[in-house]
């Protein structure tokens, strides 16, 4: 044959090859002829080759292909977004979609939302996509079976994967193998494209190729193998993310449960960055897995799993995940009548609400998780829900309740010999007594917390000391003081490389700059919090810093660029469900009309301020939107209902014992003032 073709210039294809072995013999010895050669596999053994891997069509073209294929008439008047719901459930696979197209034809009473409705049904799926002698099951059946043993039960153990993907370490505890194994199996189902590599070491499964496996899996599995990987895949799941949580967030390790080794290789997480991403990564598939456990019987993974994601989930904004993921684990823990974990989930989910501004909510599932952990004697969650109930009555200004729930604390940590949770307490008994204006008790509780912190190697809670007293120094007018405080907290959370500490003492700098009129200082500090929230994804501090940035530049008089900040703010708070930050949105707005002369707008922002100000019970709030009401209806030559909303906010702060709200924009005396300079309409 080599000899026939020496004298010959041809295109030569050799198609549907298995193996290198039966294309070298047929290639050319002489240059002159093309050979094109078709496979199943990567034949990445050919020298001197161009590869290329057929990727799936383009949604263009796959529509056109079921239009062409089913007939025109057939599609005619049938709504776009059904051809290309068609052409996705079929993963845009030519074979696929013509065994669509074909069904259609072939059915003359079916339209698209028949055929549709069949395809939907995962279960079922690759049954709908025969047409007589073509079969997506066929097709795939015949790269199955070309595998050795070793790749043949690789691919079925995948196909039992809950995740959408999957990389070397938990593949290799799905298999029971080392990595550098896992990887060569990966990489031998990957030249044979039944598996996809969209990125770097992560690999996932076409989704008709998922349903085969899965199918080829319940069909072949035997003696129990399938639910034995699985066990061993959450474990690893379970295990890394609790090391990685202890890497992450090692402030809260003694909050966490003990969680057992996992029996395979898991990855190295040397750093708060490294673990961070490695959490952002697999989140889905833990969440999955979750998932997994909750409806096959493992209580022991959900439970412990919730517990370990919820600081990251909370931290991410991932607040449509967490909720659901806490209802399915208190819905475990009342069914299994582990009322230790019911104590837990119910702290969690109090932690989600209490975040994005439901406080009676969070209060609903605090008091009741109190009452568990007292009755099982579970003391961590004990003095978790007290100290986040004082946390809750200083919100909502019940300074008296506050106190006694961080003193209640505060003291059973104490007889436990749990230093962080007492430092969690000083910290808040600090909070109240800054909000009543007694600085120096709240210094002195602050300094206690600092000197904890530093005893007992408590990193971040030096850290939150310090920006605390930073901001007693910044109440004080004490900028020197301030300063230094806020630099010792910087430096402090570059070095420790702990992100939310840094993007604390950036935002007390911005504050303390704003306050003694640095305003181009500020809008730097507060532009470097909100670039390092974005880069590493907190939510909850881009919010923050935002708001500080967008308040700095109304008072710069860059109007433009605050008002487009506080949109932004609005956008990120209604998108994570953050009410605080709405609140502050539109708070900040307000101000912004009521600076370019425009009290009407003013008057609908402050309007809507309250309104969620009033939702929150956060009587601060409340008192910084009647002030803004009044100036509000003062510039619409309303005087009657400016004094009013300037009486209701100065009634308030006097409740509260305080001169200002904490923006500094509010004041007593400033109000007072006001109501002197406001007379009341003489009509």
């Amino acid at each position: 044959f080599r000899s026939r073709l020496a004298e010959l210039r041809m295109v030569i294809v050799l198609d549907n090859a298995a193996t290198e072995a039966q294309v070298k013999p047929l290639l050319p010895g002489a240059p002159g002829c093309v050979v094109l050669v078709t496979s199943r596999r990567r034949l990445a053994g050919l020298d001197h080759t161009h590869t290329l891997s057929v990727d799936t069509l383009p949604l263009p073209d796959a529509n056109t292909l079921l239009s062409q294929t089913a007939g025109e008439d057939r599609l005619a008047g049938q709504p776009l977004e059904l051809v290309a719901e068609v052409v996705e459930l079929c993963g845009r696979l030519p074979l696929a979609i013509r065994i669509a197209a074909a069904r259609l034809r072939s059915h003359p009473s079916w339209d698209l939302a028949h055929l549709v409705a069949r395809l939907r049904d995962q279960q079922t799926r690759l049954a709908e996509l025969e047409a007589g002698q073509r079969s997506v099951t066929a097709a795939l059946d015949l790269s199955y079976q070309d595998l050795v043993a070793d790749e043949r039960r690789t691919y079925r153990l995948l196909g039992l994967h809950p995740g959408a993907d999957i990389e070397a370490y938990s593949a290799a505890a799905l298999l029971d193998t080392t990595v550098p194994a896992a990887v060569r199996l990966l990489e031998h189902l990957l030249e044979a494209h039944l598996l996809l590599e969209p990125t770097p070491g992560r690999y996932r499964f076409h989704d008709l190729t998922r349903a085969h496996a899965a199918h080829t899996a319940a069909r072949d599995e035997i003696d129990h193998s399938g639910r034995e990987a699985l066990d061993r895949l959450l474990d690893h799941y379970r295990h890394t993310a609790a090391m990685a949580m202890d890497t992450a967030y090692p402030f809260e390790r003694g909050q966490r449960p003990q969680i057992p080794p996992a029996h395979t290789p898991g990855p190295a997480l040397p750093d708060p960055g490294t673990a961070s991403d490695w959490l952002d990564t697999e989140l889905p598939n833990l969440l999955a897995a979750t998932r997994y456990a909750a409806d096959h019987d493992r209580p022991a993974h959900l439970l412990q799993l919730s517990t370990v994601l919820n600081r990251h989930l909370r931290t991410r904004g991932h607040y449509h995940d967490a909720e659901a993921l806490y209802q399915q684990a208190l819905a475990t823990a009342r069914a299994t009548g582990n009322q230790a974990a019911e104590a837990e989930a119910l702290v969690s989910l109090g932690h989600l609400h209490r975040t994005q501004g439901h406080l009676d909510r969070a209060t609903d599932q605090y008091q009741p998780a109190l009452l568990l952990a007292r009755t099982t004697g579970h003391q961590a969650a004990e003095v978790e829900a007290l100290n986040c109930l004082g946390n809750i009555h200083r919100l909502q200004g019940r300074h008296v309740q506050a106190t006694d729930h961080h003193q209640q604390a505060l003291g059973l940590a104490v007889a436990m010999g749990h230093r962080a949770v007492e430092f969690d307490a000083l910290i808040g008994l600090g909070d109240i007594h800054r909000m009543q204006g007694r600085l120096d008790r709240a210094t002195d509780q602050y300094h206690m917390a600092l000197l904890l912190a530093r005893t007992i190697d408590h990193r971040t809670g030096e850290l939150t000391a310090l920006v605390c007293l930073g901001s007693i120094h910044t109440l004080r007018g004490m900028f020197e003081q301030a300063n230094d405080h806020y630099q010792q907290g910087l430096r402090l959370a570059r070095a420790i490389g702990h992100p939310i500490g840094e993007l604390n003492s950036l935002a007390g700098l911005g504050l303390l700059h704003r306050m003694f009129g640095r305003h181009d200082r500020a809008a730097d500090h507060l532009g470097q919090a909100v670039l390092l929230a974005r880069a590493t994804g907190h939510r909850a501090a881009e919010q923050a810093a935002l708001n500080g940035l967008s308040d700095i530049h109304r008072i710069q008089g860059r109007y433009e660029q605050a008002a487009d900040e506080y949109r932004q703010l609005l956008d990120l708070a209604t998108e994570a469900g953050s009410r605080n930050f709405q609140f502050e949105a539109r708070q900040g707005l307000g101000r912004l009309h009521h600076a370019t002369g425009d009290p009407d707008a003013a008057l609908t922002e402050h309007t809507e301020a309250l309104a969620l100000a009033t939702e929150l019970d956060q009587p601060r709030d409340q008192a910084r939107a009647h002030n803004g009401l009044a100036y509000a209806h003062d510039a619409l030559h309303q005087p009657d209902q400016a004094r009013e909303h300037w009486q209701l906010a100065l009634d308030i702060l006097t409740r509260l014992g305080t001169d200002q709200t904490d923006d500094g924009e509010t004041t007593v005396a400033a109000i007072r003032a006001n109501l002197a300079l406001t007379p009341a309409d003489p009509r």
